[in-house]
């Protein structure tokens, strides 16, 4: 069994790790907006699920433009959270309770409201200010065209003008200017950002945008042309380490500074790259001497097909083998369609079609969909590594998909020109009882309204329901916690066409049947399966079986 010990080093290599988006977990002043008091009352529930540790998504100051990810102070809590006292009221119940904290870091850019930002608005055209971010003259007679043909992830141009002529990068929403890596303020602001909440007792944190800090800001600045603006589509079609600005080599040189800090504490803080970059790449960023962990969104990516997962799979596990580093397991998280509805979507299908159709285009079946996440959970928790799990599929939440526009938060709807919906479906807030204006994330009603079926996947529907979804995760993450050896695995050689079946120990193997017609169930004892067996010897479509 693992030692997640507070002194064991090693904690995070096979631990998982609860995502808590706060503006959406628990409500404790009824405001209608998540708060950090509300996670600290609603501890207790992650403590009963059998998680190692919580993911905290960004709590500090921010005008929302992004969801949080637009910092105005990395050092503070916003107030409509709470204050740095309820961070460590928090922290201190987390860890009473056995549950290690990770937060977020936003490197690659602030928010607009940031005293920097500011300052450089104030200070005017090459000053120095202005060097602690991205800011160039236009092209064109009169300078009135952007520097470059950079394009935001949120759509349109990466660049915007201000009124004394100057362009600012930003390679998200125009809230979130980019830093300029190359300068030593950033760099020692940051180093001075770690210290900081690794002293509050932060065990570890997750890197936002961790391939998009280093920059090619040699003059002049290069066009990226067909290349594309985003995504591993575009690395790819550049020598490695090379494009303008993403995943550039000079990248790893800041992570191994931050590595020297991590390393100056006992345990030593951890730390888990969001790198959208091909497998060998990835790599790098979870080496030893860098941030220790990637995560891997191949899992995520692929479809409900054997063949693909078990090659996903395998590459995985080489990669971070490669790198010294454990593997990482995703489903769902606060940018993705909910795998509940995903899973069953048939392949090929637009999900961004999907979402601007109300999700009525097609129209999933959501007891399907319910069937095969589960299913997917149990393949994902044997498999050795790290499992990261967002709010809410522990009870089997779906994408809520309808959404009228008038609500919609997500700065990609406004940006894309109404073309892309966002993802604000699978940051509706958590249903926690049956009744109430917002049951029970608060006393009032949710800033993202909830739909009535929500009342259904309540926890308090669920706690102590045999066949639960959330009891089913709460048996799983018990079980695996004592059947935890080693960080390999071994596959059957054998197994059916569409099943994936694999040992972990002598004592401890794993069925995956992502088919549509039942299969035969090896021998051996049923530990757990995803849904009911009907009979004895056969393991029914789209479940999963741990067999001692």
């Amino acid at each position: 069994m693992a030692d997640l010990s507070s002194r064991n080093p090693d904690w995070w290599r096979q631990a998982v790790i609860y995502q808590v988006y706060p503006r959406s977990f628990a409500d404790a002043d009824g405001d209608g907006l998540g708060d950090l008091r509300g996670v600290t009352e609603r501890l207790d529930h992650l403590a009963t699920l059998g998680v190692d540790a919580l993911w905290l998504s960004p709590f500090y100051p921010s005008e929302l433009a992004d969801g949080g990810y637009d910092v105005a102070d990395h050092r503070d809590v916003d107030p409509r959270l709470g204050t740095l006292d309820d961070f460590d009221a928090m922290a201190a119940e987390a860890h009473r309770l056995g549950l290690k904290v990770v937060v977020d870091i936003v490197p690659n850019h602030t928010s607009h409201q940031h005293p920097w930002f500011r300052e450089a608005l104030r200070a005017g055209p090459g000053s120095a200010a202005r060097e602690r971010y991205v800011f160039r003259r236009g092209r064109g007679v009169g300078g009135e065209l952007p520097p470059t043909d950079w394009q935001s992830v949120f759509g349109g141009s990466a660049w915007r003008r201000v009124p004394d002529g100057d362009w600012y990068l930003h390679l998200f929403a125009p809230e979130q200017p980019d830093l300029n890596w190359a300068n030593d303020e950033v760099r020692a602001d940051f180093r001075t950002t770690l210290r900081f909440w690794s002293d509050r007792g932060v065990d570890g944190f997750r890197v936002d945008v961790a391939h998009g800090l280093a920059k090619d800001l040699t003059e002049p600045l290069r066009d990226v042309g067909d290349l594309g603006a985003t995504g591993e589509d575009a690395l790819l079609r550049v020598e490695p380490g090379t494009h303008p600005y993403w995943d550039r080599d000079e990248v790893h040189e800041i992570y191994r500074d931050w590595r020297k800090i991590f390393d100056a504490y006992s345990p030593p803080r951890t730390a888990v790259a969001e790198a959208w970059v091909p497998d060998a790449r990835r790599a790098l960023y979870a080496r030893p001497d860098e941030l220790g962990q990637a995560f891997d969104f191949e899992y995520l990516q692929a479809g409900w097909d054997a063949n693909e997962l078990r090659q996903v799979i395998t590459g995985s596990l080489a990669t971070a083998r490669a790198a010294g580093a454990s593997a990482t397991w995703v489903l769902s998280n606060h940018d993705v369609v909910r795998h509940t509805s995903r899973l069953v979507l048939p392949p090929g299908t637009d999900e961004n079609a999907w979402l601007l159709s109300g999700g009525t285009a097609p129209a999933p079946d959501q007891q399907a969909g319910l069937r095969r996440a589960r299913a997917a959970t149990l393949l994902m928790l044997a498999l050795p590594g790290s499992a990261y799990v967002y709010q809410g599929e522990e009870l089997g939440l779906p994408e809520v998909a309808d959404l009228p526009a008038e609500v919609l938060r997500d700065p990609i709807w406004e940006q894309t020109g109404h073309a892309r919906k966002g993802r604000d479906g699978c940051r509706v807030p958590l249903p926690w009882t049956t009744t109430g204006p917002s049951y029970g994330f608060g006393s009032g009603a949710a800033w993202l309204p909830q739909p009535p079926s929500f009342a259904s996947y309540a926890v308090e529907v669920q706690a102590g329901a045999e066949g639960s979804t959330l009891e089913l995760y709460r048996t799983a993450l018990r079980l695996r916690r004592k059947l935890l050896e080693g960080e390999t695995l071994t596959w059957t050689p054998d197994a059916p066409a569409g099943v994936l079946d694999f040992a972990r120990t002598e004592t401890w193997r794993c069925v995956a049947n992502l088919t549509a017609e039942p299969v035969l169930l090896p021998p051996g004892e049923v530990l757990l399966a995803s849904t009911p067996l009907p009979e004895t010897g056969v393991l029914p479509p789209d479940t999963t079986v741990w067999l001692g």
